[in-house]
């Protein structure tokens, strides 16, 4: 697939998701760089979505460190159950955070930062990675969010040997 997405602007949020989960697919598939396929799929979710910041923290030596992304810059690392990155890694679950003011513990990596999802990436029951999405709006994700960057987790799971 050549290096170009095809987003039709008019379609709703999960229509969206459809459209370019597929995509991502087809230019990660047969790449075996993690960092080619990551920095490649954080660029395809900022074009498609226009997120304030979206990225991945690799889980590295008992902390998540910062791979690659799309926004301002970042906290370089985290700690094992701090922030909501933190708190997605320890419970291996996805958090989905209206207000990142009301969540106990948040790392302001940005003070613009208002909203967030979490979702993290499993290979062998272990969390590898977290993909971190933060909005500069409140309440900017719902299910849909959700459902759709779960499925992208299942398909980046598959870049970690």
């Amino acid at each position: 697939m050549a290096e170009e997405l095809i987003l039709d602007a008019q379609l709703t949020k999960a229509e969206k998701y459809r459209q370019l989960l597929p995509q991502i697919e087809a230019l990660t598939t047969g790449e075996p760089d993690l960092v080619a396929n990551l920095a490649n799929t954080m660029g395809a979710l900022k074009q498609a979505f226009g997120f304030f910041w979206v990225g991945a923290y690799l889980v590295k030596d008992n902390e998540l460190v910062l791979g690659p992304f799309q926004g301002p810059i970042a906290c370089t690392r985290i700690r094992h159950g701090k922030g909501v990155c933190g708190a997605s890694w320890a419970q291996a679950k996805t958090l989905l955070v209206p207000d990142v003011e009301q969540f106990p513990g948040h790392i302001a990596c940005s003070s613009d930062s208002k909203s967030e999802i979490v979702v993290p990436v499993l290979k062998d029951n272990q969390v590898v990675m977290v993909l971190d999405v933060d909005s500069n709006q409140l309440n900017d994700f719902d299910q849909d969010d959700q459902r759709y960057l779960e499925e992208l987790a299942q398909l980046m799971a598959q870049w970690f040997v």
